[in-house]
């Protein structure tokens, strides 16, 4: 494991998004990230897929109510 997986990752900052952003915001800059880095439309690019990954991760936590901060 490196250092890099220590470190707490600003999911706001992943998803362009202010930290007050609402859900309807989140979901939206979300989508717009998703399609332009979404390895179907990537193929072979393993820095957007690694992009992808964090986006969806960073979906997956501020989507959701119980895991926000």
């Amino acid at each position: 494991m490196s250092t890099k997986d220590f470190i707490e990752k600003d999911y706001y900052k992943v998803l362009g998004v202010p930290k007050d952003a609402t859900e309807a915001e989140i979901k939206k800059a979300y989508r717009k990230l998703a399609r332009e880095f979404h390895p179907d439309a990537n193929k072979g690019n393993a820095k957007a897929e690694e992009r992808f990954k964090e986006i969806s991760e960073a979906n997956d936590v501020l989507g959701d109510p119980k895991k926000r901060k």
